[in-house]
């Protein structure tokens, strides 16, 4: 079971802890949430999807902050909204064919834009020339194919008028002081606001069946800014808790200070060297292909599959998972670029996805192995290695494994590799490799342990 004593191990020393013990929301037991939490550790790899009115102008889902765009001009595009290309079944497909097991959909982003059928704002895509639910039609869709289903759901809203206007508000003052905040925001009541999002949040948690994931986006604290008491954190996730019993709930809350406040960390858009440091934390990484998460049009800065695959892998090999981003265009689907990195996603996959699946990082009595990196599945006893540098000279040195394998294959199509006799010593193995590397851009070498 993959990384089930590490994860008992944190959560346990985590509510034992007299700091955490006094700052408990709930009070579920450290073997309890390891159980809750266990698919989404054991399944490693999901699907973002940032989508909303942004897919229009397609220059970042920020343009309404970014270029300062009133209401009123930003209008144009919720009365042009009319994905006529959606298809969700495509989009499940495509996931389950890239290895993907969970998706999450941008519910509402923080443009206020509600993609489902809210009773609560006439902003939503119901109202659009869409004219459809379309949070229903991804949740059909993707459980059908058998992936699980999350919502991200923005907890900024820059549509709602009485959201006040902060530090990355489309309105917010030239030059920032208290008083032109002040002046802003006179006529707005952020307690009005802040029921609202208690309801929508209840709205997309009794709408649509089991919830599996909830992302939550985001706090940003300090002057000018917003956290938990403008949220209402606490209720909030109790609401949460109480709703969907079994959701797993990221860290944006703003409620670090509780053991319970959130089930995982969410480090964002770092490079794969960074994520070491994560290691013996529950987190997943979200990661765009591009440097946008909304379709961009004109961004060119798009990720290799090697990168890709690096993220992956140097993912699950610190224990975490990995959350990668698409941006569906404004007619509904995924573009060129996005199918392109998803197709070569599934190649890989396909041939080398029980290195992802039930795998973590290995326990230190299995060295670092030179130009390469390892994932572990404790349960198969099976370890893992990715050549990053295909060896030139058809040998793989793994010192300090020969007392530690019993037997050696290439995982993509299950072929032996041989012990190189004459190489190999009493502590070091050495294994025969093809001069030829296999046609894969990262080959993985399965070790069956004794």
């Amino acid at each position: 079971m993959r990384k089930k004593s590490y994860l008992l191990l944190f959560f346990t020393v985590m509510s034992l802890s007299p700091l955490f013990a006094q700052k408990s929301i709930g009070n579920e037991s450290p073997e309890a949430k390891v159980k809750r939490m266990q698919w989404w550790t054991n399944d490693c790899f999901g699907m973002f999807i940032h989508w909303g009115l942004y897919a229009m102008p397609a220059r970042h889902e920020w343009v309404k902050s970014r270029e300062r765009i009133t209401t009123e001009d930003y209008q144009k595009y919720f009365d042009h909204f009319n994905p006529d290309l959606f298809e969700p079944k495509i989009w499940a497909k495509k996931a389950k064919a890239a290895g993907m097991k969970y998706a999450v959909l941008t519910t509402k982003h923080h443009e206020g834009f509600t993609l489902f059928d809210s009773k609560l704002t006439d902003y939503k895509a119901t109202n659009t020339p869409a004219k459809r639910d379309l949070v229903k039609e991804f949740v059909d869709a993707f459980r059908a194919e058998g992936i699980k289903v999350g919502f991200y759901y923005s907890l900024i809203d820059w549509h709602h008028p009485q959201y006040t206007v902060d530090r990355i508000h489309p309105q917010r003052p030239i030059k920032e002081s208290d008083s032109a905040y002040a002046s802003l925001n006179k006529s707005r009541d952020m307690a009005t606001y802040r029921k609202y999002l208690y309801d929508q949040v209840t709205e997309i948690l009794t709408k649509y069946g089991k919830i599996d994931l909830l992302w939550l986006d985001y706090s940003f604290t300090g002057k000018y800014g917003k956290g938990k008491d403008d949220w209402g954190s606490i209720e909030l996730l109790k609401q949460i808790r109480k709703l969907q019993p079994n959701i797993i709930v990221n860290n944006r809350l703003d409620l670090k200070e509780y053991a319970d406040g959130a089930d995982f960390e969410t480090p964002e858009q770092v490079k794969p060297a960074e994520l070491e440091k994560f290691k013996g934390k529950v987190w997943e990484t979200c990661q765009t292909f591009s440097g946008s998460w909304g379709y961009h049009r004109d961004e060119n800065t798009w990720k290799s599959n090697r990168t890709l695959l690096d993220l992956l892998i140097t993912s699950v090999g610190n224990g975490g998972n990995l959350l990668l981003n698409v941006g569906p265009t404004a007619r509904g689907e995924f573009d060129i670029r996005a199918n392109t990195a998803l197709d070569s996603l599934g190649i890989w996959m396909h041939a080398n996805s029980k290195s992802i699946y039930n795998c973590t990082y290995a326990p230190q009595e299995y060295p670092r192995v030179d130009g390469a990196k390892t994932t572990y599945n404790k349960a198969a006893k099976k370890l893992y290695v990715h050549l990053f540098e295909y060896p030139k000279d058809g040998s793989l040195s793994l010192k300090g494994y020969n007392k530690l394998v019993k037997y050696a294959q290439f995982l993509h199509d299950g072929s032996e590799l041989q012990t190189d006799k004459e190489k190999s010593n009493a502590d070091d193995l050495v294994l025969k490799l093809p001069a030829r590397k296999p046609n894969f851009e990262i080959p993985v070498v399965e070790l069956s342990l004794k």
